[in-house]
C-alpha cells in the first residue's frame, strides 16, 4: 500500500487526471458488460394490438412482476417466459380481440329490447364473426366487416344488402384470389348477398379484385406453362428429376367471332295444321193455286197446286305446310389453340466405366420415339393443326450451386443475441485498451527524480573503477553485503561494460548511459532503498 501511494505522490497532476479518467472508464465498461450479461434476453410477444388490447396485456404482466420492455406498439419480454407467459394470458383471454362476436347476443335481455335493438346487435355480432374468420388467417393481421341491410323491414322490397371488408395485410400485400375468396366467405355467411356486392379494401385504401373487372380468360402463357409441367412431369418419372428441359410455345386466338346461320330446305315439308269443314242444306216449297171466290167458302175446294224439295252438301278441307328450316349459331371466344410448338431436350444416359471413366451415351432411338409418342399424347399434338414437336437427346452442362452448404454448428443450440455479444465485445475491448495503454504505463513510468536529473550527482561516480563503484554502492544501500541487488533494467548494459575493450573512459560511458537511461537507473536505486529498510 505504501509503494502505491508512493507512486501516486510521484505522478504529475496530468497523469493523476489521466489515471482517475481511465479508472472511472474501466469501471463503468465492466459495470456495462455486468449488467449485459446479467439483463435477460428480451423477445416479441405480442405486436400490432389496438391501444386498448396493449393496455390490458401489460397491466397483466405488471401484475405478475414479468419483466417486459414496450418499444413502439411491439410488447417484448424474456425469451424464458415467453411461452409460458402467452399460454397465461390466453387463459386469461388476452389480449382481448375488439371484433366482438356472438357474445353479444348474451348481454340482451327479453325487457326492454326492441326490435331495432336486437336487429343492431345481430348484425354487430355477425360482423364480428366474419372478422374473427378472416383475421385467423395467417396472411391477414386486421379486418373489420361492415354489413349494409334493410333488417327486417316489411316496406322495403327489391333492396339488395351490400357489405365491404377493410383488410391490413400481414407483412405483404393481398392477392386477387385472397379477396375473392373474402368475398365469397362474407356472400355466403349473409343471406341474399351476391359475391359481386361485397367490397375488398387493403390498408392503402385500394380496392381489391373489383367486380367490375372481368376475369381474364385462359392466355398462351397460362397453358404454355400447364402444358410444360405436364410434359415436364411425364418426363422425369423416366428420365429423371432434372434431366429434361420443356419448352411450349402456344399460338393463341385472340379475336372473338359470331357466326348465326339459317337454313331452308324446300324439299322437305311438314303439316302444320289441317282445318276440314262440311255444309249440309234441305229445302221443301209446296206449289200453291189462285185465290178465288170458292176457295174462301168454308165447304168450298181449295185450290190445287204442284210442290217442290231441295238438298246440297259440302265438304271443303284446308293444310297448312312449312318449310324445314335449320338455324344454328357459333360463338369463337379468344383462347382457342392456333398452333403448337414442343421442344424437348433430353439428357444422354451416363455409364460409368470399370476404371470410373464417365461417358455419355445418346439414348436409343426407339426409346427416343416411345418419349416423342407420350409427349404428342400429352400435349394434344394435331398434325392438321400445325403442331411441331422437336424431341433431341443431348449431353447437359452440369452447374455447380452457388452459395455454401447449410450446416449446423455447436452455436446453434445455443439462444445467442448477436447484438448483445457485440456490445460485450465491443466494452471488453474498450476495457482491455484502457488497462493495457493507459492505466499500466501511467503507474508503471514513474517521473525522474532530482538524482536522476544529474548523473555527476550518484555516490561513488568520480571513481576510474566502474565495476568497483557498483560495488561501494551496494555495500552503502545494503548494508555491507557484497553482492550486488538484481539489476533488470541495466543488466544487460552491464555485462556489455564488462566486456568493453574501447580505450574510452569507463565512468565517462557509466555516466552517459546514466544520462540516458535515468528511469531505470532511479528504479534500481529505489529498489535498493526498499531493501535497505527491510532489512533494517
Amino acid at each position: 500500500m505504501q509503494q502505491l501511494l508512493n507512486v501516486w505522490m510521484g505522478l504529475d497532476l496530468r497523469r493523476q487526471i489521466t489515471v482517475i479518467g481511465a479508472t472511472l472508464a474501466m469501471f463503468f465498461a465492466v459495470l456495462a458488460m455486468s449488467r449485459m450479461a446479467t439483463a435477460p434476453s428480451m423477445t416479441l410477444l405480442y405486436a400490432g394490438l389496438e391501444n386498448g388490447a396493449a393496455g390490458e396485456v401489460v397491466r397483466a404482466l405488471e401484475a405478475r412482476g414479468a419483466t417486459f420492455d414496450v418499444r413502439g406498439g411491439s410488447i417484448f419480454v424474456d425469451s424464458k417466459d415467453r411461452d409460458q407467459l402467452r399460454m397465461t394470458l390466453a387463459s386469461e383471454g388476452l389480449p382481448a380481440n375488439s371484433n366482438r362476436g356472438y357474445e353479444l347476443l348474451d348481454n340482451l335481455s327479453g325487457f326492454g329490447t326492441t326490435s331495432q335493438m336486437f336487429d343492431a346487435a345481430y348484425w354487430r355480432a355477425k360482423e364480428g364473426e366474419l372478422a374473427r374468420t378472416i383475421v385467423s388467417s395467417p396472411h391477414i393481421a386486421m379486418a373489420r366487416v361492415h354489413i349494409a341491410t334493410t333488417g327486417s323491414n316489411p316496406f322495403q322490397r327489391g333492396v339488395t344488402p351490400t357489405a365491404s371488408v377493410s383488410i391490413t395485410p400481414n407483412g405483404g400485400s393481398v392477392s386477387a384470389a385472397q379477396a375473392k375468396a373474402v368475398r365469397y366467405l362474407v356472400a355466403s355467411a349473409i343471406a341474399g348477398l351476391a359475391p359481386e356486392d361485397v367490397a375488398v379494401i387493403d390498408a392503402n385504401g385500394n380496392l381489391i379484385g373489383s367486380a367490375e373487372e372481368a376475369a381474364p380468360a385462359v392466355g398462351g402463357d397460362d397453358k404454355a406453362q400447364m402444358l410444360r409441367d405436364r410434359v415436364e412431369r411425364l418426363l422425369e418419372a423416366r428420365v429423371g428429376p432434372g434431366n429434361a428441359i420443356v419448352e411450349v410455345s402456344v399460338d393463341t386466338v385472340t379475336e372473338s367471332e359470331a357466326i348465326r346461320e339459317r337454313r331452308f330446305d324446300p324439299e322437305g315439308r311438314v303439316a302444320i295444321s289441317t282445318d276440314t269443314q262440311e255444309t249440309s242444306n234441305t229445302a221443301t216449297d209446296a206449289g200453291g193455286g189462285d185465290v178465288t171466290v170458292a176457295s174462301n167458302l168454308p165447304d168450298g175446294d181449295a185450290a190445287g197446286g204442284d210442290s217442290s224439295s231441295s238438298q246440297n252438301s259440302e265438304t271443303r278441307e284446308r293444310i297448312n305446310y312449312e318449310v324445314s328450316e335449320t338455324e344454328r349459331e357459333i360463338i369463337k371466344a379468344p383462347g382457342a389453340i392456333r398452333r403448337l410448338s414442343v421442344a424437348v431436350l433430353v439428357n444422354d444416359v451416363t455409364q460409368v466405366a470399370g476404371d470410373g471413366t464417365i461417358t455419355q451415351i445418346p439414348r436409343s432411338a426407339e426409346e427416343m420415339g416411345a418419349l416423342r409418342e407420350l409427349v404428342s399424347s400429352a400435349v394434344g399434338y394435331d398434325e392438321a393443326r400445325g403442331d411441331i414437336i422437336t424431341l433431341k437427346s443431348m449431353s447437359l452442362q452440369s452447374v455447380e450451386p452457388a452459395g455454401t452448404a447449410a450446416s449446423t454448428s455447436l452455436l446453434d443450440r445455443f439462444d445467442l443475441d448477436v447484438m448483445s455479444a457485440i456490445q460485450m465485445a465491443v466494452l471488453a475491448l474498450v476495457t482491455l485498451i484502457l488497462g493495457l495503454f493507459v492505466v499500466r504505463p501511467v503507474l508503471s513510468r514513474a517521473p525522474p527524480e532530482n538524482l536522476s536529473s544529474d548523473p555527476a550527482r550518484l555516490p561513488n561516480m568520480g571513481s576510474t573503477d566502474p565495476m568497483s563503484t557498483l560495488p561501494s554502492l551496494s555495500g552503502e544501500v545494503s548494508g555491507g553485503e557484497g553482492d550486488l541487488p538484481d539489476l533488470p533494467m541495466l543488466g544487460g548494459t552491464m555485462g556489455e561494460m564488462g566486456n568493453m575493450d574501447a580505450p574510452q573512459d569507463p565512468v565517462d560511458r557509466l555516466r552517459s548511459m546514466i544520462g540516458e537511461r535515468q528511469e531505470e537507473t532511479v528504479e534500481i536505486l529505489r529498489s535498493w532503498l526498499e531493501e535497505k529498510e527491510e532489512n533494517a
